[in-house]
């Protein structure tokens, strides 16, 4: 032995620090392996294999959207999301890049054991980190069914120590992964909460405590039957007129002139009928949303039958700005956006294919056969020019790009019309591209944004398509977008 060596110092490739903390693992782990758990012991074993491959997490996802809960489907998409993310993350940078040996099984019962053992390395757990993956992107969206979710994703981290398949630091580094995926998630595609618009300006609207006054008419084409129920179970004495969508306009002029409140059901376009309707007959606007997005409800704040209810029985309400478009004699109202250009021929071309295929196949195909068409550009004069566009966009209020989302607006009183052109030119798809993945830039060769209170457009070639809120109409010669400020009531509860 040579005498000038000092066997107590740290020796080179040796780590004091992570020899006790993976000793201290492994007592732990035995620890659990010793003691007796008799209620666990028919439970957890079969918990584990459950969540093998995500089965547990998306058969929970399909019980939450069985619930047709606008916030529950978020909620659900949002944990799959996030439990997508951390099995990619363990999967290919987790597993490889530490790789430990399973737990030896010796201390652990038999019983307790999996009939079949996984083959992968141990560090870190991927069961654990889809399990608080699922759990707490479901939370962030829905803190209710985060609660519901979050015991069993708890047994299942737990399982796997308790079969012996991985060592206590495995579940927890899984666990701080999965929980990170779930935040990255939220971070490219924000939830909806932390945009919740402003509660101004304040407006008088009439308290309906079991809805007596209120008249809604439902489009039966939206799928609204289950919101229809939900209506009057919570408002028993609100009078609800279901009919085809051909009827709903006659049936909105019916209402307003028996109602107190005039209230609509359906999707976008029928909701913007509504709102003419309302603005028309000075009434307040109660909005159920009950379409495919719901762009102007959920803006709005209003998400569900249950929030609508709150605020018509306590009389809560606030005052939106519509934006309108003249053109002639002809006129019509927006809530969401009003677009001339290629998208109005999207529309009608989505419209055409969609009974067929549904709505999003449908799209699909007509953004396709809408940009392979070789269309030209709309000619339009606008502030003294004539200049060739691909799009003219008008957003009632200001659109804001949060993460990868689409565009939302967190205040639907701000006076503001949201402009985007795309400039006319060669490869319309490209411009089109550019513009939707740069967002709001204010200056750019393709594309531009400003925000105003009116358009003016001279010189629209006749047969020029316009598309409001989903619908499609023509349009030709002079044509004005404007805002009509804090125009029209909508009941809307106290954030």
């Amino acid at each position: 032995m040579n005498p000038d060596v000092d066997l107590t110092a740290p020796q080179p490739g040796r780590h004091p620090l992570r020899d006790r903390l993976l000793a201290l693992d492994c007592r732990l782990f035995e620890f659990a392996a010793e003691r007796d758990w008799p209620a666990a012991e028919p439970v957890l074993p079969r918990l584990s294999r459950s969540a093998n491959h995500g089965v547990l997490w998306f058969a929970a996802a399909a019980a939450m959207a069985a619930s047709r809960t606008p916030r529950a489907r978020r909620a659900a998409a949002r944990g799959l999301a996030s439990l997508s993310l951390a099995s990619l993350t363990i999967n290919t940078l987790g597993k490889r890049s530490v790789r430990r040996p399973r737990p030896v099984l010796d201390p652990v019962p038999l019983v307790r054991q999996l009939k079949r053992q996984p083959i992968t390395t141990s560090f870190p757990s991927g069961h654990s980190a889809s399990a608080a993956a699922f759990a707490t992107g479901v939370a962030l969206e829905s803190p209710a069914w985060g609660a519901a979710v979050a015991p069993v994703a708890f047994s299942v981290a737990m399982s796997r120590v308790y079969t012996g398949v991985h060592f206590p630091s495995d579940v927890l580094a899984g666990a701080a992964l999965g929980a990170g995926a779930a935040f990255a998630v939220r971070g490219l595609v924000p939830t909806r909460g932390p945009a919740v618009p402003p509660a101004r300006p304040r407006a008088q609207a009439p308290a309906l405590p079991e809805g007596e006054g209120l008249v809604v008419v439902a489009n039966t084409a939206a799928g609204t039957a289950d919101r229809v129920r939900a209506l009057h179970d919570t408002l028993p004495r609100a009078e609800v007129v279901a009919c085809e969508p051909a009827d709903v306009p006659a049936e909105l002029e019916k209402a307003a002139a028996r109602a107190r409140v005039l209230g609509v059901c359906g999707g976008d376009g029928t909701v913007n009928t509504a709102a003419e309707v309302a603005l028309r007959h000075g009434l307040p606007l109660a909005v159920v949303p009950g379409g495919t997005l719901n762009h102007f409800a959920y803006d709005l704040g209003v998400e569900d039958v249950r929030t609508l209810a709150r605020a018509v029985r306590d009389g809560e309400a606030v005052r939106v700005d519509a934006g309108r478009f003249v053109c002639g004699a002809r006129q019509g109202v927006f809530l969401n956006t009003c677009s001339l250009g290629v998208y109005p021929e999207l529309v009608r071309e989505r419209d055409r294919w969609s009974q067929r295929i549904g709505d999003w196949p449908a799209g699909v195909l007509a953004a396709l056969r809408v940009l392979r068409a070789g269309r030209h550009p709309l000619e339009a004069e606008v502030g003294g020019s004539a200049r060739p566009l691909w799009l003219l966009f008008a957003g009632n209020g200001t659109y804001h790009r949060l993460g990868l989302a689409p565009g939302r607006r967190v205040d639907l009183a701000d006076g503001r019309l949201d402009v985007r052109v795309v400039h006319g030119g060669r490869r319309p798809a490209l411009r089109l591209l550019a513009a939707a993945f740069a967002g709001p830039l204010t200056r750019s060769p393709v594309h531009a944004a400003v925000q105003v209170g009116r358009v003016h457009l001279r010189n629209v070639a006749p047969g020029t398509l316009l598309a409001h809120d989903g619908e499609v109409t023509e349009v030709q010669g002079e044509v004005t977008l404007e805002k009509l400020p804090e125009a029209l009531t909508v009941y809307r509860p106290r954030p």
